[in-house]
């Protein structure tokens, strides 16, 4: 029987999700819906003529593991090697990073020497906490808060300032609300498997997804690649996939095309849009935010959408600014900022650094890009919907003047408030979900669940769920 499937969102999980379908040959039609006039999401870039490269999303993909393995895979299959701009692990931007801790820059410890040192802002050698972590009992708890499992097996200090700067980097969000079994399954799984996260990080906990890595994340993995971007900015990646799929004649793609309802009928899908329209189909894989997807559902799957709406996300405000000449103190990725020294401010990208190739030809320019707001932007700016953008730039210029000493202004800049773009896995995410797919089977609904709102935010995550998605309906490809 070929299927009609509808992919819900044309973000890097809906893109790849119809990636995948686009291969099998037990798909009639694939149909994605995308209610924006663009496809791709959060991958955003502004191409300036002068060849400057600004990105208004994530700026640069990890080829570690399975996930990053797959996604260079993909990156291959497109044909966009010559496109690739790689990191080595001896480059300036993987050896440096920063916190900026009361009121000053330090380089995080990395290498031997930093971790049997005491190095500021840490009060001991990190060596100390590293050790005692393999002695400390495994926890009780089915779920915990990524704060209280470092704190427990690595100390309060590690905790409050590592730990809590980097899940403002990663997530966004505060280590005090954020899941560890959901937000850093490895470090979990090593506790429950090898009591210790040393101890697991040293033996592997084994288990994880197998990827069959191509030539391209052989190459990857041989020259010690720490991440990795594209010439014309990561936006690239969603035009390349939207191109190929349009070259087939099974794939459909609607922009503008914002869902009003699902609804089943007689074991398929009628899904109505704004615009009036209406279509058939007999799976539906939806990467809309899990709260979108609530909003679009019969009424008869309440209690799903009661569990969807429960998965929130945060807001987050991203300031490209562009200055003349070389005007940065240290050289490195960029620096993050612990909740305790600024709320507001989540850190700096230093992205001239890693990526001197997008700067523009011609003079030199530092290229910055500040992060700010997360789960506290309500706290520091009020309401998303009301603040200005010369508010958030304001603050962004004053963070570079205070924390990197810069007293020119920039010369060019750029400010986008991304709505709700990363979501928060809080305490017992991993039984909101349990919940949710159980729900979906024992009714038989032709729903599948991908995107960022379940299982993982980053980029590789978001393109495997894609696959894995269209996967579970059609096979392995």
């Amino acid at each position: 029987m070929q299927k009609i499937v509808a992919v819900l969102g044309g973000g890097i999980g809906g893109l790849s999700a119809c990636h995948h379908l686009s291969k099998s040959p037990n798909v009639s039609k694939i149909v994605l819906l995308e209610e924006s006039g663009r496809c791709g999401g959060w991958l955003s870039s502004t191409r300036r003529d002068d060849g400057a490269v600004f990105e208004h999303g994530p700026r640069g993909v990890r080829p570690a593991g399975a996930v990053g393995r797959n996604t260079l895979n993909m990156v291959s299959e497109l044909g966009l090697e010559s496109e690739l701009l790689p990191i080595t692990k001896d480059h300036v931007a993987s050896q440096n990073r920063f916190l900026y801790v009361k009121g000053q820059l330090h380089k995080m410890p990395s290498g031997p020497g930093g971790v049997l040192r005491t190095i500021p802002p840490f009060s001991r050698p990190i060596i100390q906490s590293v050790l005692k972590e393999i002695l400390i009992s495994k926890g009780k708890e089915e779920d915990e808060s990524v704060h209280a499992f470092v704190s427990r097996r690595l100390g309060s200090e590690l905790a409050d300032i590592a730990i809590d700067s980097l899940c403002r980097g990663v997530f966004a969000g505060d280590s005090r609300q954020l899941s560890v079994r959901s937000c850093f399954p490895s470090l979990y799984e090593a506790e429950r498997s090898r009591g210790s996260i040393v101890l697991g990080m040293l033996m592997g906990s084994g288990g994880g997804p197998k990827v069959v890595p191509s030539d391209l994340a052989k190459r990857a993995s041989k020259e010690s690649w720490t991440q990795w971007s594209l010439k014309r900015g990561m936006q690239t990646l969603p035009e390349a996939l939207e191109d190929k799929l349009r070259m087939r004649e099974r794939v459909e793609i609607h922009h503008h095309a914002k869902v009003k309802s699902l609804n089943m009928d007689g074991g398929s899908w009628e899904i109505k849009l704004h615009d009036g329209a209406s279509l058939k189909a007999d799976h539906v894989i939806s990467t809309l935010p899990a709260s979108a997807l609530a909003s679009v559902l019969p009424p008869a799957a309440h209690p799903l959408s009661e569990q969807l709406q429960s998965i929130t996300s945060v807001t987050v405000a991203v300031v490209n600014l562009e200055y003349e000449g070389f005007i940065l103190p240290v050289t490195g990725f960029g620096h993050l900022v612990p909740s305790s020294e600024d709320p507001g401010l989540l850190g700096v990208v230093y992205d001239s650094v890693p990526f001197p190739q997008h700067s523009q030809s011609g003079k030199p320019t530092t290229r910055l890009t500040v992060m700010m707001g997360g789960a506290w932007f309500e706290q520091a700016f009020g309401s998303p919907d009301s603040v200005t953008k010369q508010t958030l730039l304001d603050r962004a210029t004053q963070a570079v003047t205070s924390h990197l000493g810069v007293t020119s202004q920039p010369v060019w800049s750029c400010v986008a408030l991304l709505k709700n773009c990363i979501p928060q896995y809080h305490l017992g995410h991993w039984k909101r979900l349990e919940k949710m797919r159980q729900y979906i089977s024992k009714h038989n609904l032709p729903l599948t669940l991908a995107g960022a709102s379940y299982d993982g935010v980053s980029v590789n995550d978001v393109i495997f769920r894609g696959r894995t998605a269209a996967e579970g309906l059609v096979g392995k490809v």
